[in-house]
């Protein structure tokens, strides 16, 4: 419900403290019923529309998310009795207080039973993101990433540090080696949420293609992290600049406290402001600019922003994409670098950005990406041996479904 009626992300809400009080199986039924859901949203409601005499529109969403709970259980999971899913989900309507629906409720979820609805193979999401997908990547592309954002992705994280892969081993966590990083790690099996290591803030989940866009950066004698929350690319920068001191600003105060508490390094300075009005007079020789964007790479995890983001929205947020890497452009250095990045497959947010940035601000070039992704293979951090199946034009470019992570863009730009 606070998904459907307010801007929450469900993966923010799961791992909130709200939660941990429940037993690790209940907590992953929980999580299993809310992204399920919602990574199928269109394809449930498709299937009970036709037994209701009524637009979804007219109904109330209390009543709709009922619905979608119920139809989930009855298609796609089988431990669950069918007849306890539909007095569940009736249930939750009356205790919200729409009574008066609990009959079509039970009668329309009856009906799913009796039909033995299963999922089609169609892929759920909206026409015309997969349409843009496959003009920009390939038809072949378009289906990979839609078939990879239908499945809950394997957390990773981040750490140089063998101790902690020892200390997790001991509390019964099971992991494999990264795919893309010699120093990342794929859960296979645990509850890590409930290690000391992760309470403790000494690692956080964080996509590999993510993990990848922080080691772009490299190393510097002053770094700027813009939009840093929230703060998985910074504790990175961090641990590779141990004796650097880090500026990370975030916008939004709650954020930028949280962004503090994670990222306890000492040399990690965190500033709440707007990166477009910086309250700095300094110069720095690198610079991260991992811009807010529509995150259509990350659908995999947050499967909520395939039914909220609408096509007009890309040319608002590559506006504002502009005038936070033209701020940043301001503060770099003379022979200083940027890495600019998103979590979005689209172009305006992405290529786009980068040509219109550079036409403004010509003292900069763009680097090719081929030529650090080489260094990090040399020394070992990049364990990915395709590095073309990573490059578009000169840009790093991660599509998910083709590579083993999200979809990430990053462009490394230096001032003359």
């Amino acid at each position: 419900m606070r998904v459907e009626t307010t801007d929450a992300y469900a993966s923010e809400l799961l791992n909130s403290s709200r939660f941990s009080r429940l037993s690790t199986a209940d907590h992953g039924l929980v999580t299993e019923l809310v992204m399920g859901v919602l990574r199928w949203c269109s394809v449930l409601d498709n299937a009970f529309a036709k037994h209701i005499n009524k637009p979804l529109t007219k109904l109330d969403p209390e009543v709709l998310v009922a619905l979608r709970l119920g139809s989930y259980q009855l298609s796609f999971l089988d431990r669950i009795p069918r007849h306890a899913a539909i007095n569940e989900s009736v249930e939750l309507v009356k205790r919200s207080g729409k009574t008066s629906a609990a009959g079509m409720v039970n009668a329309v979820l009856r009906k799913l039973m009796k039909l033995h609805f299963r999922p089609p193979a169609e892929v759920a999401h909206p026409e015309w993101m997969v349409k843009r997908w496959s003009d920009n990547f390939s038809a072949a592309a378009a289906q990979k990433i839609c078939e990879y954002d239908q499945h809950p992705p394997q957390p990773a994280f981040h750490t140089d540090d063998p101790a902690l892969v020892t200390e997790l081993a001991e509390d019964a966590i099971e992991l494999e080696p990264g795919k893309l990083l010699k120093s990342s790690f794929v859960l296979r099996s645990g509850d890590l949420p409930r290690t000391a290591a992760f309470r403790d803030h000494r690692l956080g989940v964080q996509d590999e293609a993510s993990q990848l866009v922080a080691i772009l950066v490299g190393t510097g004698t002053t770094i700027l992290d813009c939009c840093a929350a929230p703060g998985g690319k910074t504790r990175i920068l961090a641990e590779q600049n141990p004796k650097t001191n880090i500026v990370a600003i975030e916008l939004h105060p709650r954020r930028a406290a949280l962004l503090k508490k994670l990222v306890s390094e000492s040399n990690v300075q965190v500033l709440s402001a707007d990166v477009r009005a910086m309250p700095l007079n300094r110069q720095f020789d690198r610079i991260l600019v991992d811009a807010p964007c529509s995150g259509t790479g990350t659908l995999a995890r947050n499967p909520e922003i395939k039914w909220r983001l609408k096509a007009e929205d890309l040319s608002r947020l590559e506006a504002y994409q502009l005038e936070i890497l033209g701020s940043a452009m301001k503060h770099a250095a003379m022979g200083g670098r940027i890495v600019y990045s998103t979590c979005s497959l689209e172009p305006e947010e992405n290529q786009q950005v980068i040509e219109k940035a550079l036409t403004d601000n010509p003292a900069f070039h763009v680097i090719d990406a081929r030529s650090r992704l080489l260094e990090l293979q040399s020394n070992g951090e990049l364990a990915w041996k395709d590095i073309d199946s990573l490059i578009t034009g000169p840009y790093l470019r991660t599509i998910p479904g083709v590579h083993p992570c999200d979809g990430f863009f990053a462009a490394i730009l230096e001032c003359k």
